[in-house]
């Protein structure tokens, strides 16, 4: 059995696409999946499967959210150990281990990133406080200011690398490689 993280863009945000856990857990057990834990409310799902086809497991849930609640969202499942090898190779922590990390989140990129544009997006935050590193299919930003007030957005990282995306803080992703060592 192979121990995964699917993360759900988009549900439970601004009173739209809701799902309450309980039924989204329920869901990923009737899908065959095994100890399945949710956290938190913005659609972060630990489960086990023997499948290891990650595609299939994206497209399965997909299809699944999407004839249970008539909603179609982006879903990206990880393995542990890729989110682990994520969570350690956050450079702003390897740079400054005592950072904040209130000030850090990571987007996810379903697929490789086109970086054509990468240029487009470095423009925006030319006179700002606020750095991202991409690195293979992770966005790390350092938003010292807050998310709230960055121009580094889930859609625009979305839009100009030409990817899928989800973004989470890195108190949830800390939260998430705890909870799959459990």
């Amino acid at each position: 059995m192979t121990t995964y993280i699917a993360l759900l863009r988009g549900i439970n945000v601004s009173g739209k696409n809701i799902i309450k856990m309980v039924e989204l857990k329920q869901l990923f057990i009737n899908l065959g999946y095994y100890d399945v834990i949710t956290y938190i409310q913005s659609g972060n799902v630990l489960f086990k499967s023997s499948i290891k086809e990650q595609q299939l497991l994206e497209d399965t849930i997909v299809a699944a959210i999407s004839k249970h609640f008539e909603y179609d969202v982006n879903v990206l499942v990880l393995t542990k150990n890729e989110l682990t090898t994520i969570f350690n190779s956050n450079p702003f922590l390897a740079k400054d281990s005592a950072m904040d990390i209130s000030k850090l989140h990571l987007t996810l990129l379903n697929n490789e990133p086109d970086l054509s544009k990468k240029h487009q997006i470095e423009t925006l935050v030319i006179n700002s406080d606020d750095e991202f590193i991409i690195h293979k299919n992770s966005v790390y930003l350092h938003c010292p200011n807050g998310q709230a007030k960055t121009k580094l957005t889930n859609n625009l990282f979305q839009k100009k690398l030409n990817s899928a995306a989800t973004t989470r803080n890195w108190r949830t992703i800390t939260k998430l490689i705890e909870l799959s060592n459990q």
